[in-house]
């Protein structure tokens, strides 16, 4: 039997730019915000908020934040505060009207906060390098006609990809969304993934709030437009999600918030909003600094990202940017450092195997010279050696 298809853009479209006219409570799941930051925000905005988390909690001082399908801007003019008149906010969506709502309401925001620190763009999600008014400015003086007219359109947009990218590559502290993944086609959500892992910088973080499925949706409920508009029946399958994050290369892949209540159920499958958040900087070479981490537990055994094994209590020997990954957020208060008595210069290590996870005996660290002997009791107060 053939299978229906959908022109799920197409469905997305229709129904935002309704909901950009007018309240739809369906759209959206009972979020809690902190109050006072919501204050500065015209009550327009608000009305017409379709999100199913607060992704804005991870954003920090200074931040560049980055918000896919931003919509009327509300986690926009959120994150604005949190990040602060040090901090920059960008928000992309490809709607005409909700950017249209987003962009009157911004100066309204600005002047209430005594700073300006937002701006949205036009663009998919899916495709951070194609500035979509960049390419309608250019259309407008070139437009098609003939083959010729398209030939030279392709050749535009690859420019406008290549030198003006709506997104740059690694421009980003934290990208943040808000029940946006699930509208985008199931042929883009690769992409989609990785155009986020490529705009962030290294040690960059993302923090997605979603809709996802606790069984792989079906094909008839896929070629619904009704439930695919509704974050329904495009949302990641919960698992599938993680793995796509994992595939792109992210680490430290949180699972900060899952609603006990689905927001909807459809034909015995549970569809319920998740807050994920990752880091990015798994990539790059690795050294040898004689340095190890230890795995406090409480389980036996772990294993990070990276397929290195910590075994609870052991001296695991790791390179140097694993160090810094292990010692830092989200693991740091898993694991306790074991830096070398004496560092070795960046310029004099060498390189270090992490295909294998190997223990690390402790006079590496100490060095095989070591024989200063310290009388119990003779610590001073502070140094934590008691």
């Amino acid at each position: 039997m053939h299978q229906m298809t959908i022109d799920t853009d197409a469905a997305v479209r229709e129904r935002y730019s309704a909901a950009a006219r007018a309240k739809e409570a369906a759209l959206c799941c009972p979020v809690e915000y902190d109050t006072r930051l919501l204050a500065a925000i015209p009550d327009e905005v608000l009305e017409r908020d379709y999100g199913c988390g607060d992704p804005s909690r991870h954003v920090c001082d200074g931040d560049v934040v980055l918000d896919l399908g931003s919509g009327g801007g509300k986690i926009c003019f959120i994150a604005a505060q949190v990040a602060g008149p040090t901090g920059t906010v960008i928000g992309v969506d490809v709607n005409d009207e909700m950017l249209a709502l987003a962009r009157d309401s911004a100066p309204q925001v600005a002047a209430r906060l005594g700073f300006a620190n937002v701006e949205f763009r036009r663009g998919r999600i899916q495709d951070l390098r194609l500035d979509l008014d960049r390419l309608d400015v250019w259309l407008r003086g070139h437009p098609v006609r003939d083959l010729h007219g398209l030939q030279a359109l392709e050749a535009e947009t690859e420019r406008l990809r290549a030198t003006e990218p709506l997104i740059a590559d690694g421009s980003v502290d934290v990208v943040v969304s808000n029940c946006v993944l699930n509208l985008v086609r199931e042929s883009d959500k690769t992409a989609l993934v990785r155009e986020i892992y490529r705009v962030l910088r290294r040690g960059g973080r993302v923090a997605l709030s979603d809709i996802v499925a606790d069984e792989p949706v079906p094909e008839e409920l896929k070629a619904d437009p009704e439930l695919w508009s509704g974050c329904i029946s495009g949302a990641f399958e919960e698992t599938a999600l993680l793995r796509a994050l994992e595939d792109a290369g992210f680490y430290g892949i949180t699972i900060e918030k899952r609603e006990e209540t689905p927001f909807a159920v459809v034909g015995g499958i549970e569809f319920r909003s998740v807050t994920v958040t990752a880091k990015k900087g798994l990539e790059g070479p690795c050294f040898e600094a004689n340095q190890a981490v230890i795995y406090r537990g409480p389980w036996k055994r772990v294993e990070d990202d990276d397929g290195h094994v910590l075994v609870r209590g052991e001296r695991a020997a790791v390179c140097a940017k694993t160090f810094e990954i292990l010692t830092g957020e989200p693991y740091a208060r898993e694991t306790i450092p074991v830096p070398p008595r004496i560092a070795i210069a960046a310029a004099e290590r060498v390189p270090f195997d992490c295909t294998r996870t190997a223990s690390r005996h402790p006079r590496e660290t100490k060095g095989n010279g070591f024989r200063e002997t310290v009388a119990a009791g003779s610590c001073s107060p502070g140094t934590g050696c008691c």
